[in-house]
């Protein structure tokens, strides 16, 4: 095998690039959020053009991955941000309820043809060891754009309209589309025979990928914490606002501040990696993550009309998602080189199943009138820690042991 047309400087050049890449999902959403009640006066409907995107975007990740693997990561990066780009600007001439849904699923497909080969890439550049490094890295550049998007996009519907918010999402497809074209080669491992495409990506390199231990051990880690920051995500506005009685505006600063918590996290997450490796970063994580919730279900018992256990844990578990997300993400693919594609959107999958599954459930226990408080918020997180804990203190360690027997062999 070889890699074609990159070397130390395409190398750099990605891990600038790489941050821009990831952000497009906050992009998408983040920014989205604020102008959905203006989309709702005027075009009648709005929140299933959110569920369909995100609907779109899970299962898109199945298809996406096969072909970054069969055709290269930069013809199909391009050809998402080409479709990002359109389909925002067709979301902006939307004239229906039903044309801006018909868009918001073209741009949920694309959008995860540019995580999929943003990732997949990573694992293409660098070795193994060096992937949750440089997906820290990343996902702090995404962290600070989730934190800057609601922010943007609020103003802009206030000051030029909601319609300019999706220009403004094109023009950013645009940008990184000249970008990719000038800057970003071809980072696929060749090989010297490849299988067709239907028949490579519904047999041997799927049950190749579902049957590698790493990506299995991995990416529970992944879906277990995004489980669990989905299920606030999803709840935490009924909590904050009908439970406590805070106002829209000051609501909105709570998951602001955990996406600043996350940007901390992510970079104290390179350091760890530095001197403990993944293993050890992640069992901190664990721990973290599973303290957050204790401290919301303590607060759930002794101070029931209280938020303040709810923001400190909520803190803590974000800082735990912080180190878990780029060792889940970059982990996933480390046994994989061959098979990033795939790997990345079985991954991706995984997570959007998990995380769908869970917010779910825990929605069916919430009622306008919230008689069981901030229990369906707290329990579910509660739940993700313990797996998590599970898995960076039993799993991984058995992962890690039996790789180093297996070294030991002659």
């Amino acid at each position: 095998m070889n890699f074609t047309h990159h070397g130390p400087r395409r190398a750099v050049s990605f891990a600038l690039l790489l941050p821009l890449l990831l952000a497009a999902q906050p992009v998408a959403t983040d920014s989205y959020l604020p102008v959905l009640p203006e989309i709702a006066r005027e075009l009648g409907s709005a929140s299933s053009s959110l569920t369909m995107f995100m609907l779109a975007f899970g299962i898109a990740q199945l298809v996406c991955g096969p072909l970054a693997d069969r055709f290269g990561r930069r013809p199909v990066l391009l050809a998402g941000l080409a479709c990002y780009a359109a389909a925002a600007a067709g979301c902006a001439l939307a004239g229906s309820a039903s044309a801006l849904v018909a868009w918001r699923a073209v741009q949920g497909v694309a959008m995860a043809a540019i995580l999929i080969c943003a990732r997949a890439a990573v694992r293409d550049l660098y070795p193994a060891h060096e992937g949750p490094h440089i997906m820290a890295r990343g996902l702090t550049g995404l962290g600070i754009v989730a934190l800057m998007a609601p922010i943007a996009g609020a103003w802009g519907v206030h000051t030029i309209g909601w319609r300019w918010v999706l220009v403004a999402m094109s023009a950013y497809a645009l940008v990184l589309l000249a970008l990719c074209w000038r800057t970003f080669s071809e980072t696929r491992q060749v090989q010297a025979e490849s299988a067709p495409l239907l028949s490579s990506a519904s047999t041997g390199g799927m049950r190749q990928v579902l049957a590698n231990p790493s990506f299995r051990a991995w990416t529970a880690l992944a879906a277990a914490t995004y489980g669990g920051i989905f299920c606030f995500l999803l709840l935490s506005p009924m909590v904050y606002i009908d439970l406590f009685g805070l106002s829209p505006v000051l609501y909105g600063w709570i998951p602001a501040g955990g996406s600043l918590v996350y940007i901390l996290s992510t970079l104290w997450c390179r350091r760890l990696l530095s001197r403990h490796g993944p293993v050890r970063t992640v069992q901190l994580g664990a721990s973290l993550s599973l303290l957050g919730p204790c401290i919301q279900v303590a607060g759930c018992i002794l101070a029931p009309a209280s938020p303040i256990p709810l923001l400190v844990g909520h803190a803590m578990y974000a800082l735990g998602h912080g180190l878990h997300q780029p060792c889940g993400q970059a982990g996933a693919v480390g046994d994989l080189p061959q098979l990033a594609g795939r790997a990345v959107s079985y991954s991706g999958f995984v997570m959007m199943c998990v995380a769908f599954c869970a917010g779910q459930l825990a929605a069916h226990f919430v009622d306008p009138t919230m008689r069981n408080g901030a229990w369906p918020m707290v329990l579910p997180m509660a739940l993700a820690g313990m797996a998590l804990v599970l898995i960076a203190f039993v799993w991984l360690p058995l992962l890690s042991r039996a790789r180093a027997a297996q070294m030991t062999q002659p």
